[in-house]
Parts: C-alpha cells; structure tokens; sequence
C-alpha cells in the first residue's frame, strides 16, 4: 500500500480530493473495501457489513459531481459500534442473549454521521454490552489488533480500534463509559475522543448511562474535531443532550499551547500502575509540550479513590443488566459480567447514592483543579495491549489494575478526556498518553491533542 492510496488517507484529504474531482467516494470505498476483504478475515472488526454501502457512495458522487455536497462528511466511509442503533441492522451488543429483530431508527450520533453525508460500512465489534477492555464477545471472538495480531485491540470499541488501525476508513463511532474509545485508541495508534457528558447525544440510553458517551475514534485529530461536528447536534431523544448550537469543532485547533498551564498527574484518587515504557511516553509527552511553550508541572487534582466509587456504578449496571436478561438465557452471558453482577447484586440503595454523592465530589475536584490548570495530562493505560486471547481473570481486580485505571476517573467527573499516540515501543506497538479539560472545553483537549499529533507523528499500522 502507498501514501495515494486513498484508504490511507485521512477523511479532510478525501473531502479536499472530492471537491477538486480528483478523487471520487465511489474509488475510495472500493479501496477501504479492498483492504477490508485482505486483512479483516483475521482482524475480525465487522459485526456486520452494510450491502448498502456502494449505493450510497454511488448517490454521494452524483453530488460531488454537481457540486452540491450534502454535509460536513459527504462521502467518507465511517463505522458504527454495535452498541447503538443503525436502522435495519440489528443491534446485537456482542451477546447471544439480543434480539436479532432490526433497528428501526438511528441512534442520534448515527443520524448526526449520516445527515452530513457519511458513507456507513458496517456495525463494529464490541466486548458483549461494553462491559470489559479485553476485546472478545460470546457472539464474534476475537477482535484483534492490526499492530500485531497476537495483541488486543482494546475494548469496548474493539472493532472501532482494529478498523481504524486497519484502515478500514478514517471514521468510526465509539463508546465510552469507562475508557471504551481512549482505550483501544491507545492501543491501536489513533485518537479517540471522550466527548463531554451530553456533548453527543444518545438514545436508547444504556447499561451505563449515567457515565457514558459517545464520540469518535480517528486516524488525526483533525479528524476527529471534523467527525465531532456531525456527531454533537441536540437531540430530544436524549434528555442530557446539550443544546448548543452545532459548530465546527476544528475551529481555533491549530491555536497550539503556548501559555498554557497543564498539569502532569500521577494518582486520581489512587496510583494507578504505569511500566516503563509509560513512564517514558508521558515524559516525552510532557517535553513536546513544553517545548511548544505550555507550562507543564506536577499537580495533585485532590480526588478521592475513583476506584471505589467506579467499581460500583459498573457493577451495579452490569447487575441490572443482568435482572433484565431470562435466567435460562443467562448461561450464554460472558463468565466475567456474570461475576461482576452476582459480586454487586446485593449492594443497598444507600451504598449507590454514597457511590453517586462521592462521583460528585470527584466532578468538584476535578473542577477546582481546572480553575489553575487548562489541561490535565495522564497515561492512558498501564501498559501497550495484552494478548488477544488472555483469559479475564479477576475482572473486579483487572478493572483498576490492568484495563482502566486512567481513564474511569473522567467518565465519574463527566469532563472531556482524549487519547493521543505518541510513540511505539520497543516491540513496535504504540503507546498513549491522555489529555483533560474542564466540563464542556472539548475544544482544549483537542488543541493539546493536536499540538502532539503535530509533535509526535507516529506511522499507521502495517497489517501482516
């Protein structure tokens, strides 16, 4: 594969190619499909592929080629995960207990891609209703990752990270209620994007719906600003949608970090684990942006344990989760959820609202340090991605310590958090580090994201 060759290339290089006529979404889709055919057989990011998908690159070149575009993203190939509902698929969530029935309607961050003129491949992979990082489900296997195919993609947005990394287009919606974008981000060498809470509307709501969001998951962060655009448009379906104006997110990204102050935090109310090779990544991270005029220290954010209060609102999700599923249905469910809800079943009414009033007091001391800090940076893992068919042991365990613990802290607080690659490690796999800002100042984390990008430039990934 060449740099020309346009399932390589970034969704702003194909848009630019598109109005030039130079290019057309009919050849791009026929390239990213190409790529899909060769290397997805042992990728495995599909649940399902859309047969629809060459007829609406079709009706998207007949609007280039008449010079009216439909929207921000007029013929470039984006996926979905298959947590939200694209009409006329079903929405299955990695279980065998789902209903195979179709959606009938799209979930808003769906309706937002399509209505800006996105050409939908598929549904992706996810772990089975985005409940762990290891990125297998009961209903597709193993999700793995195109750096190495011996190695996870990350989850919950496994196929979302394998189809990124794979090229398998330049955009792909992701979830995240507990580090399901940033982490297989991280793992897979892109830019993933927690948006903030309300910031991208969702409808059904799920398991995890007081922590969770929608956002993107990219090859650029341009990108991903561009894909934001689509995705963060008010929706009464959900009633935490915010109801800003749509805007474009790329506005003011190229502003740098000159000036601002950003703190390097090592605990979020714990120490989470960090290997060497993190050390190094973050270090290097914070060099880049210091070199680029930011004033970066060590800071103390001052939040109690996040891994007491997080562990409960996932337990007590998978839980209900599991209430709502037939008990003779229940032996087809992932061994891990399965313990995980029976270990949280039983918590009091009083121990959740103890949980939820100490996810406040997080939000209030994540907020006070942002009154002296424009930007938080943290890892964004403990280490590069494990083994693809490492078994989940312990998961109560493995949550805090192996999948999750820097990212889980910005679902609770509900404030804007991305994953950036900065580098690969000596194994060649790529490392990560994680930007925060304040509630609401996406805008910033995608500046800081940037101005790494910008720094760091690692390579794609070469599938073998």
């Amino acid at each position: 594969m060449t740099e020309t060759d346009p399932a390589l290339m970034s969704a702003e290089t194909l848009l630019a190619l598109y109005a030039r006529r130079a290019l057309s979404p009919v050849e791009v889709l026929k390239a990213v499909m190409e790529r899909v055919a060769r290397y997805n057989p042992w990728v495995n990011a599909f649940a399902a592929m859309n047969p629809r998908a060459l007829q609406a690159a079709g009706e998207s070149e007949a609007r280039w080629m008449a010079g009216r575009p439909m929207g921000l993203l007029d013929g470039v190939p984006a996926t979905v995960k298959d947590l939200l509902n694209l009409s006329g698929f079903p929405t299955r969530r990695g279980s065998k207990t789902t209903d195979a029935a179709p959606a009938t309607e799209d979930a808003p961050a769906v309706l937002g891609l399509k209505a800006a003129g996105a050409v939908i491949l598929g549904k992706t992979t996810t772990t089975e209703f985005g409940w762990k990082t290891p990125g297998d489900c009961p209903l597709h296997g193993i999700t793995r990752n195109p750096w190495n195919r011996e190695r996870t993609p990350g989850g919950s947005s496994s196929g979302a990270g394998a189809a990124g990394a794979a090229c398998f287009g330049p955009l792909h919606i992701g979830t995240d209620a507990g580090g399901s974008i940033r982490i297989p981000a991280a793992y897979c060498g892109l830019v993933g994007l927690k948006p903030s809470f309300g910031r991208v509307p969702q409808w059904p709501l799920g398991a995890f719906a007081n922590v969770a969001v929608a956002g993107p998951m990219t090859r650029t962060v341009r990108d991903a600003a561009l894909m934001l655009s689509a995705m963060a448009v008010h929706d009464l379906r959900d009633p935490f949608s915010l109801p800003d104006e749509p805007r474009d997110w790329r506005a003011g990204l190229e502003g740098g970090v000159a000036g601002m102050r950003i703190g390097l935090v090592r605990r979020l109310g714990f120490t989470p684990p960090l290997d060497t090779d993190g050390e190094a990544a973050l270090a290097g991270a914070a060099q880049m942006l210091q070199d680029q005029g930011a004033i970066v220290e060590e800071a103390e954010p001052g939040l109690p344990d996040t891994r007491a209060i997080f562990s409960r609102v996932w337990g007590v999700a998978l839980a209900r989760l599991i209430a709502g599923i037939p008990e003779e249905r229940r032996g087809l469910l992932d061994a891990g959820l399965l313990e995980v809800a029976e270990r949280e079943a039983g918590m009091s009414a009083v121990d959740f609202l103890g949980a939820e009033a100490l996810r406040i007091e997080a939000a209030h001391a994540a907020a006070r340090f942002h009154q002296r800090f424009d930007l938080m940076l943290c890892p964004a893992t403990p280490a590069a991605a494990f083994a693809a068919d490492q078994p989940t042991l312990r998961p109560a365990e493995a949550l805090w310590r192996d999948w999750a613990p820097w990212t889980f802290a910005f679902n609770l607080t509900r404030q804007p958090a991305i994953a950036v690659p900065v580098g690969l490690d000596e194994h060649g796999m790529p490392r990560a580090v994680q930007l925060a800002a304040a509630l609401y100042r996406d805008d910033l984390v995608l500046r800081g994201a940037r101005a790494l990008e910008q720094a760091a430039a690692i390579p794609l990934a070469q599938p073998a």
